[in-house]
C-alpha cells in the first residue's frame, strides 16, 4: 500500500530554519520537550494561532467563545508555522488553537499516512493514534480549507490546466510559491514529486498563503501558488484551484487542538457547540471580511458569534 510518507528528516529540516526565524531556539524534534519562560496567568488558558489570516481569526473565535463562558483567556497569536507552535504547545507555552485534520496527521505520521485514509471521519480517527501525549482534539467543525496549487486564469488556459496532473509536463518551465515550509513538507513539494511527478523550475519562499504569494502570483512573479480553499483572493481574482485526483492533501476540517491539562468538561462543551456552527462557506464569508475589508479579527469574531446565536 502506498502511504504519504513525511520522514523524520525532512521534518527537522524543515525546523530548524523556521525556528531560526522565529527565534525559538534550534533545530531537533518538534515535539520535544522544552521548558520555557512563558507563563499565564494562574487558571488561564492561552489560546494560540498559526501566522495566517484563517489561524487568527478561529483562534480569535475560540477565545471569545471561552470569554463568553467566563473562562480567563490569554492570547498568543501568530506564532509561526507547524513545526514551531507545536512546541509551544507542548511544552505549555499555548494551550489551545485551531488545527488542520489532515495536515496534522501527516505532520504527526513519520511512517505515512496509509492511502484509504482520505475522508473527514478516517482522518480523524487516524489521528488519535498520533496525538502528542498530553493533547487531544474536541469535535471537528464540517468546515474546511484545503491547501491548493492555484494558478491564474490566463495560466490555466496557456497549459491546459484543470488538475496537479497536467502541471507534471510543464512544472519545469514554471515557477511556484509559497511558505517556506511547503518546501519541506510531504503535503508540498516532496509529495508533489512523489505523487504527481512536478517538479518545479524554481520554488521562491513567500508566506503560508498570504498577501505576498498572492500578490506574486497576480503580478506573475510565480506561476503556481499554494493558497488554502477558504482565501478570498481566489474568487476575487478568478484565480483557479487545480484539482487534486490522487488526494495529496487530505481532508482538512478545522478541528481544536487542546493540552489535556487546560481542558475541561465547559470548555469542551463551548468549543463542541462553536464548531458544529462553523461550514466552509461561513469561514469564507467571515474570513474575506479581515482579508478583502479589512476588519480586524476581533470585530469579525464577535459579528460571527452574535449572527450564529453564541454571544
Amino acid at each position: 500500500m502506498r502511504r504519504r510518507t513525511l520522514t523524520g528528516a525532512v521534518l527537522a529540516g524543515a525546523i530548524a530554519p523556521l525556528l531560526a526565524l522565529t527565534a525559538c531556539g534550534g533545530g531537533g524534534d518538534p515535539l520535544a520537550e522544552e521548558t520555557t519562560d512563558a507563563t499565564s496567568a494562574p487558571g488561564a488558558v492561552t489560546v494560540g494561532s498559526a501566522n495566517f489570516p484563517e489561524s487568527e481569526l478561529l483562534a480569535e473565535m475560540y477565545a471569545q467563545v471561552l470569554e463568553g463562558e467566563g473562562v480567563q483567556v490569554e492570547r498568543s497569536f501568530n506564532i509561526g508555522a507547524r513545526e514551531v507552535y507545536l512546541r509551544a504547545l507542548q511544552d505549555g507555552s499555548i494551550d489551545l488553537l485551531p488545527e488542520y485534520n489532515g495536515a496534522l496527521l501527516a505532520a504527526l505520521s513519520p511512517d505515512g499516512v496509509p492511502e484509504d485514509v482520505s475522508s473527514p471521519e478516517d482522518v480523524y480517527d487516524a489521528l488519535q493514534d498520533v496525538l502528542p501525549d498530553g493533547t487531544e482534539t474536541l469535535e471537528q467543525a464540517a468546515a474546511e480549507d484545503k491547501d491548493t496549487l492555484t494558478v491564474t486564469r490566463e495560466t490555466a488556459e496557456q497549459y491546459s490546466l484543470t488538475s496537479i496532473a497536467d502541471l507534471a509536463p510543464v512544472a519545469g518551465e514554471l515557477t511556484a510559491g509559497g511558505g517556506p515550509e511547503f518546501q519541506e513538507r510531504y503535503q508540498g513539494l516532496i509529495g508533489l514529486e512523489q505523487v504527481y511527478g512536478v517538479t518545479f523550475g524554481q520554488y521562491r519562499p513567500l508566506d503560508a498563503g498570504g498577501p505576498l504569494t498572492v500578490q506574486a502570483l497576480s503580478d506573475g512573479t510565480i506561476q503556481v501558488a499554494n493558497l488554502f480553499s477558504t482565501d478570498s483572493a481566489i474568487e476575487t481574482n478568478d484565480f483557479v484551484p487545480l484539482e487534486d485526483p490522487e488526494n495529496l492533501f487530505l481532508a482538512q476540517n478545522i478541528v481544536p487542538l487542546i493540552r489535556s491539562e487546560a481542558n475541561s468538561e465547559q470548555i469542551t462543551e463551548a468549543l463542541n457547540a462553536f464548531s458544529a456552527t462553523l461550514t466552509t462557506e461561513n469561514l469564507t464569508e467571515y474570513l474575506a471580511r479581515v482579508q478583502v475589508d479589512r476588519e480586524t479579527p476581533g470585530a469579525v469574531a464577535q459579528a460571527y458569534l452574535a449572527d450564529n446565536g453564541l454571544a
